[in-house]
């Protein structure tokens, strides 16, 4: 796994998604290994910072204060729809990997002006888009 890089030091300029994960640790080996994200800030099994060129995710375990309930009771879990996008230079050897390792595909890959794109999940149930554009 890829050494942090040091502490993340977010300003009003810094655009970062959160994923709530029920284990920090496969998480990260996913993210990094598959997914070409490297290590900014990990502490332990409560918060990883990843980050892929200029996106930061931060990956919050149930411990995290990001995942804490809400005052109306409702829980912070994995999963959903929205999703963050990963443009990738080869969709199909990029999927190839991702077969490998057991990853689980939302739908087929769907094709459109704006290039190919198939949806999966993390070892989580978070969505990420995989997108191709014309002439990658």
């Amino acid at each position: 796994m890829a050494k942090a890089a040091g502490p993340f030091s977010a300003d009003t300029k810094t655009a970062v998604v959160r994923y709530q994960v029920k284990d920090v640790e496969r998480s990260l080996e996913f993210y990094t290994r598959h997914l070409g994200f490297r290590v900014v800030q990990h502490a332990g099994a409560v918060i990883a910072i990843i980050a892929r060129g200029d996106l930061h995710l931060i990956l919050g375990g149930p411990e995290s204060s990001g995942s804490r309930p809400l005052p109306d009771g409702r829980r912070q879990e994995p999963g959903g729809w929205n999703r963050i996008v990963l443009y990738v230079e080869d969709l199909d050897s990029t999927m190839a990997s991702l077969e490998k390792a057991r990853t689980r595909f939302r739908n087929q890959v769907e094709v459109g002006p704006g290039g190919k794109q198939i949806q999966l999940d993390d070892p989580d149930g978070n969505p990420i888009e995989l997108h191709e554009a014309p002439g990658s």
